[in-house]
């Protein structure tokens, strides 16, 4: 006789569970900060539905993930906009929705149909989202989910292009100094990848954008923040001497402007930024085309430049190092010798 009265459940389909996400997210617009018990019911529901998906997406311990699930739940999240309906609930949500949530991202974006990945696809239908995400460094409370969000959208050209190209980009310049520290680092390392991660699609921003860009972008290299500083003047060489960039740095050292903020750079008081401007500084030295105005700004402060220089060390051995060091000084030193460079 047997005495089980209770059949196992069914597996929830992909459909069932995206469904289930989506009617327990749009449950969270009807309650109000009145009625905390419904709301607090309402985000427990919506937890239940993250993890659920969690469990699908990388399995539970008991069963593995199945590719075909992940492929049509990504299907069904944007068929059913749960992609824009999550990003505009996030600040709502629990930690423990938020982490589910980050951890599901990355596989959902990942799958594809063909040759196309569903996710981005829904991007490139709904752009505004991408700066729905970016202002979202605004707020403290979601500003680091955002940005592990953002970071991940960022892995493909198309959704980097976009923010490159829209007006949030320039938003990055006043993030990445924001006065909390964790969202400020966090909101540089998403700047740093939408500047290195795609170098084609750079290449053709910076060309596109030079003027603006810099002059935006000097605001960084001389800024009284110390880690701003540093890492900007980190950031100018990655992309900078990247080689599809490489008229965009032979324009950069052309300009007297920028060469002055590298040698205020490179007497900075602090010794890693003295010889990150260093390699920058090398490279209007030793440029071969050097025009009149540069030349005549290296011949007027050769003095100060070559005891800089005969001081500057990276604080280990480093024969490389020295090498470029020794033939930037016979460099200024040539030019000191020049007559008549003001004409």
């Amino acid at each position: 006789m047997s005495f089980s009265f209770f059949k196992p459940s069914r597996p929830k389909t992909p459909q069932e569970v995206v469904k289930a996400i989506r009617d327990s997210l749009m449950a969270l617009d009807t309650k109000t900060v009145v009625e905390v018990k419904a709301l607090e019911k309402a985000l427990e529901e919506v937890e239940k539905n993250f993890s659920s998906l969690r469990g699908i997406l990388s399995g539970d311990g008991e069963t593995e993930p199945n590719a075909d699930q992940a492929v049509q739940l990504a299907l069904e999240f944007c068929k059913e906009d749960v992609v824009s309906l999550v990003i505009h609930k996030l600040h709502i949500l629990g930690w423990e929705t938020r982490k589910d949530l980050l951890h599901c991202w990355s596989i959902l974006l990942k799958q594809k149909v063909g040759d196309t990945y569903c996710c981005v696809q829904y991007f490139e239908e709904h752009f505004e989202l991408l700066d729905s995400l970016v202002v979202c460094y605004d707020n403290k409370e979601i500003a680091l989910h955002c940005g592990s969000m953002l970071r991940e959208c960022i892995k493909f050209p198309s959704l980097a292009k976009y923010i490159l190209e829209s007006a949030c980009f320039e938003l990055f310049f006043k993030f990445v100094e924001l006065p909390n520290f964790d969202v400020a680092s966090d909101a540089f390392s998403t700047f740093k990848d939408l500047l290195t991660k795609h170098d084609s699609v750079v290449s053709e921003f910076l060309t596109s954008h030079y003027t603006e860009f810099f002059d935006v972008y000097e605001r960084l290299l001389t800024s009284s923040n110390y880690v701003t500083r540093r890492q900007s003047l980190k950031l100018l060489s990655d992309f900078l001497l990247e080689p599809p960039n490489s008229h965009i740095m032979k324009k950069f050292i052309l300009e007297v402007r920028y060469l002055k903020v590298i040698m205020t750079l490179l007497k900075d008081s602090s010794k890693n930024i003295q010889i990150s401007a260093f390699h920058i500084f090398k490279i209007f030295v030793a440029n071969p085309n050097k025009p009149q105005e540069v030349k005549i700004i290296l011949a007027r402060n050769h003095e100060k430049l070559l005891e800089l220089l005969h001081d500057l060390s990276p604080g280990s051995e480093d024969d490389q190092f020295e090498e470029e060091k020794e033939l930037i000084i016979e460099e200024i030193q040539k030019l000191s010798g020049l007559k008549n460079l003001e004409r």
